[in-house]
């Protein structure tokens, strides 16, 4: 049970990592688009 319990709390850990991850790439990005607008 424990280590059922210990896979489940690293994959939920992982999720959050990607998560993090991907709304950093996303605001990197977002980022990007919005000085490349603001440039003439």
């Amino acid at each position: 049970m424990s280590c059922a319990l210990t896979n489940c709390s690293r994959g939920i850990r992982n999720a959050w990592h990607f998560h993090y991850a991907l709304v950093l790439v996303f605001q990197v990005v977002c980022g990007g688009i919005g000085i490349a607008l603001l440039t003439p």
